[in-house]
């Protein structure tokens, strides 16, 4: 059966990308960032591409690429655009995709709408959760209102572990972990595929 994941963090730069690699090489899925505001010569797509060794995965042009790196509705403005959800169509593939989100579930992509009318209700949410002051009130905050909106969510830490942080997410969201993505030195494709073989079980 196709699995449509979509990845979505508690906050901006907490690991979204690595952690969208690491599902994409472990169900050797199409990738697809619908959205990119700014590093168009070093966008999350062209990460992904370093990152998967796998043969099978089709990198999705975005719907919407655009140069400043803001909040979408505010890098679109300076592009002289408004965003526009009809012009944003999911692409086709008979391959799993993985979905990669902008900053959190409710950074605006115009006046009306957010990333959260970005996610279909067939796609399974993962939420990357990095350890900062703050970082368990939005966590529960991200994920108890995906599960309000009826959406099936996981968990993955990011960075190095935080025992009471961890344990207090997992006691009030009762949601699947589906690991952690320790502090690294680097990233490359042999990182990405033992990450995604410690991972693959839990997708």
């Amino acid at each position: 059966m196709q699995k449509k994941i979509f990845v979505t963090g508690i906050s901006t730069e907490v690991g979204k990308t690595v952690a969208s690699a690491i599902i994409t090489e472990a169900l050797e899925a199409d990738y697809w960032k619908p959205i990119q505001a700014g590093d168009l010569d070093n966008s999350d797509s062209h990460k992904i591409e370093r990152y998967i060794s796998n043969a099978n995965t089709k990198i999705h042009n975005n719907s919407y690429a655009l140069n400043t790196p803001m909040s979408p509705h505010a890098s679109a403005e300076i592009d002289n655009l408004t965003i526009n959800l009809k012009a944003i169509n999911e692409p086709t593939t008979k391959n799993h995709l993985v979905i990669e989100g902008a900053g959190g579930v409710l950074v605006p992509l115009n006046e009306k709408h957010t990333i959260l009318d970005l996610i279909k209700p067939e796609y399974h949410v993962v939420v990357v959760s990095r350890h900062y002051l703050g970082s368990i009130n939005h966590t529960l905050l991200t994920v108890n209102l995906l599960k309000e909106k009826g959406f099936n969510v996981s968990i993955i830490f990011s960075g190095n572990e935080h025992p009471t942080t961890e344990a207090i997410i997992k006691k009030m969201t009762n949601v699947p972990v589906i690991g952690r993505i320790e502090e690294e030195p680097y990233f490359d494709p042999n990182v990405i595929r033992e990450y995604a073989e410690l991972f693959k079980s839990a997708l």
